[in-house]
């Protein structure tokens, strides 16, 4: 299948309102000739963001959008390599850097309004302008995480980071999963360093300009940053909201650098007044998955924090039962990232019935995992990766669930590579299985599901034979009361999953 098999045109994007597309002038809805590398977990993110920023001279351009940033999170591990210190010496030798942060809710909600607060005003105090943006839907994020490093003279040094990995605590792990020594407060059963498991992309080429228009457009949105007279009077009395500067003339695409062609895809929810650059909202994330799903025949893996709602499990159902054939592999967080008593069943209830109704629809189809440490921890996932068939691959801020399909900003990019989707998919199977060999796709699902099987024996019968190869296991799926079900679902649909599409598409259950 060719690339326009697998994207979206402009029209199926559903957003005039952009110039995502209308900049392409060849008429694609996407580019050619860039070079993705995936980073896997935030160790080597990390390591690469540093490397690059600290390379950055006077007249550079540096951007970035984060749905948390903690100023303290060491880059590499070494004094000096804090993030907000880092953005802040850029700005002090002339980079011109510009941050929109979500200005998140209440801490005492286990958010980060403090933490991203104090990014922007050490930034700002280097001469940088970082802003907190809450131009959201009620109850809504700015869920977008990428970086972009351009350099006018210079553009064979063009890059764009974007996927799931945010500037912050917990996040710089690596393949022995064994935590962020900057660690974020989780769940009990994650431990005082919790694993953490995620994907990020570097990407060269044409697709950086794309990647700093979605930052323009959100820059130049003339609206009020927020609508909330109570924080328009704490930025009046601390002085922390910069105003927003005009950004300097978008520097032309930067060369082709590789084979990939790259599309990328956003959810902007419909938001009273609207954004400029998409006024009824923009679902392309959601359409470009029912577009892929459809064209599925042999295997659907995915890693994602969530796996939730009805539209998710429809479009899967869906596409199992067209195609005998097709299977599909998910790894998932085996417990939510919070045990409190108000989120932790909302969580494992929605959850529940989806997979239920992905085992009913296909049985001995759908394999679901979750993943442990070889200290027999469970890892986070929090990684939003699908490859369908080895052919489309996407990587992102988007989760499966209906609130990064309509209700939030996200941002991801879809590659359409057989090559890298190979690659990209043996690479992650390798750290799972504790394999050096690759894993052809047409033994994948058996061979997750006899890993899973060995560990979850060992388990069982711990000492009785060496703990086999392997980080796999059948997820944990605690059984939640008829009562704890009766609360906890209209809980996650209004709260933890809601709805962010206009009535009409809402109406005709359609994105």
């Amino acid at each position: 299948m060719l690339p326009a098999d697998w994207y979206l045109t402009a029209d199926e994007r559903g957003n005039p309102s952009t110039r995502l597309d209308r900049r392409h002038p060849d008429g694609r809805s996407w580019t050619e000739g860039n070079l993705v590398t995936p980073l896997v977990h935030g160790k080597a993110y990390f390591a690469a963001l540093g490397e690059r920023v600290s390379r950055m001279r006077e007249g550079d351009l540096l951007l970035f959008v984060d749905w948390r940033g903690d100023p303290d999170q060491r880059l590499t591990g070494e004094r000096g390599s804090e993030v907000a210190a880092l953005f802040a010496d850029a700005a002090r030798r002339g980079v011109d850097v510009r941050g929109l942060v979500w200005r998140s809710h209440w801490d005492r909600l286990a958010f980060s309004a403090g933490e991203n607060r104090h990014l922007g005003e050490d930034i700002n105090a280097a001469g940088g302008e970082c802003v907190l943006d809450m131009r959201v839907r009620l109850g809504g994020s700015h869920h977008q995480k990428f970086v972009v490093l351009r350099h006018p003279g210079r553009p064979e040094l063009d890059i764009a980071f974007l996927g799931g990995i945010d500037l912050c605590h917990s996040r710089r792990d690596d393949s022995s999963h064994a935590g962020d020594p900057q660690p974020q407060t989780m769940a009990k059963v994650y431990g005082p360093r919790p694993p953490w498991h995620d994907v990020q992309l570097a990407l060269t080429g044409p697709v950086v300009g794309d990647v700093e228009t979605v930052f323009r457009e959100r820059w130049e949105d003339p609206q009020a940053l927020s609508r909330s007279p109570i924080r328009w009077a704490g930025d009046a009395i601390r002085r922390d909201q910069a105003p927003r500067r005009p950004l300097p003339p978008q520097q032309p695409d930067p060369a082709p650098t590789g084979p990939h062609p790259v599309q990328l895809l956003r959810t902007y929810g419909r938001r009273l007044g609207g954004y400029p650059f998409a006024p009824r909202g923009e679902r392309s994330v959601a359409r470009a998955y029912t577009k892929a799903v459809a064209n599925a025949r042999r295997l659907i893996y995915l890693e994602d924090q969530y796996l939730w709602s009805s539209e998710v499990s429809a479009l899967l159902v869906a596409a199992l039962r067209r195609s005998p054939d097709l299977r599909l592999v998910a790894v998932l967080p085996h417990q939510p990232d919070q045990d409190g008593a108000v989120s932790y069943a909302p969580n494992l209830v929605s959850r529940a019935r989806l997979l239920d109704e992905l085992h009913a629809a296909a049985p001995g189809r759908v394999a679901v995992y979750g993943i442990e440490n070889p200290d027999g921890t469970p890892v986070y996932v929090h990684a939003k990766v699908c490859v369908v068939d080895d052919e489309w691959v996407t990587v992102g801020s988007d989760n499966f669930n209906r609130r990064s399909w309509t209700h939030d900003s996200e941002v991801s990019a879809a590659v359409v590579h057989p090559d890298f989707a190979r690659s990209l998919r043996h690479e992650l199977a390798r750290e799972h299985l504790d394999t050096e060999a690759d894993v052809p796709l047409e033994d994948h699902f058996g061979a997750y599901a006899a890993s899973a099987e060995a560990l979850a024996a060992w388990h069982r019968a711990p000492g009785a034979v060496p703990r086999p190869p392997g980080r796999l296991r059948p997820l944990d799926s605690p059984e939640q009361s008829r009562l704890t079900r009766l609360w906890a679902g209209p809980l996650y649909r209004l709260v933890y999953d809601p709805d962010g599409r206009p009535l009409d598409l809402r109406l005709r259950r359609t994105f």
